[in-house]
């Protein structure tokens, strides 16, 4: 299993690859993928149990599903820094016909993707499907799910998040990356939500802060503290505290690098402030 340095080695080399996906095609999602870097370094390298080879099924092994797919560039470096299909292929990234679209998809078969992801909303529905066919199946894995704090203005979340506390699906820990950004703005300016921990606890959820979300270690700690709350009869969520386009100084702490892709100078600034650890692509 890979070290701290290791894992904040590969760290940077994802917001490497992050900035050349986007910045090659000029399109793409760069800073909600570079604030949850360390979550997907984490989520693939060191928590998630899994098995050799890809399946749909996924029977026997820790699940995971991406909501808020526009973030895309980072699930599909760990993805392939994880070994589910050549580092290469990044290089195809939004191409006609790759396998690798702005938002996953599923049609192309490419290993890692379970479901199609990007229409808002609708990630939360299918990790507790899943999460429920699991105890239905008798395999006592994880289902993992990612979401944006933005996203939960959506009103299908709700009424998941409700039935998920009142069918006890205890074998769920649903992530909330919360950066407070959204595409048009700060989300308490395009529709403020008050307290997300009052309202899951209200809908029955057992709820944990990671304040750190951008630092390994505690990550590491926080989501190993949800798996451990798993099982008690009320799903988890995690509240993960996240700097939009961390890592990128021009990037951090606001809404304009949402779904903006870097010119030449600043995918130079970029990749300057993130020293190349294991080979770009």
């Amino acid at each position: 299993m890979p070290n701290i340095k290791e894992l904040t080695d590969l760290t940077t080399q994802v917001r490497r690859d992050i900035l050349r996906m986007v910045h090659k095609v000029n399109s793409g999602h760069p800073g909600g993928s570079l604030g949850c870097a360390e979550f997907f370094v984490s989520l693939y390298q060191k928590l998630m149990e899994t098995k050799d080879g890809f399946d749909m099924d996924g029977i026997g092994e820790d699940l995971f599903f991406l909501s808020n797919g526009h973030i895309s560039p980072v699930y599909y470096s760990v993805l392939a820094r994880s070994g589910y299909f050549p580092v290469e292929e990044l290089n195809t990234f939004r191409l006609i016909d790759s396998r690798l679209q702005g938002h996953p998809t599923t049609h192309e078969g490419l290993p890692g993707i379970r479901i199609a992801s990007g229409s808002l909303g609708q990630g939360m529905s299918v990790a507790i499907g899943a999460a429920q066919a699991k105890k239905l199946n008798n395999d006592d894995h994880l289902v993992y799910s990612l979401h944006g704090d933005g996203e939960l203005q959506e009103g299908q979340n709700w009424e998941a998040i409700m039935y998920a506390s009142a069918k006890k699906v205890d074998n769920l820990i649903s992530t909330i990356d919360l950066n407070q950004q959204q595409i048009d703005g700060c989300t308490d300016d395009v529709l403020p939500m008050g307290s997300l921990r009052a309202k899951f606890e209200a809908f029955g959820w057992t709820v944990l802060d990671i304040e750190k979300g951008n630092d390994i270690e505690a990550v590491l700690e926080g989501m190993k503290k949800a798996k451990s709350l798993t099982g008690q009869g009320k799903p988890v969520c995690v509240l993960l505290h996240t700097v939009m386009g961390n890592g990128v100084d021009f990037m951090m702490h606001t809404h304009a690098w949402h779904g903006k892709a870097p010119n030449d100078e600043q995918l130079a600034i970029g990749l300057e402030q993130n020293t190349e650890t294991l080979g770009d692509y």
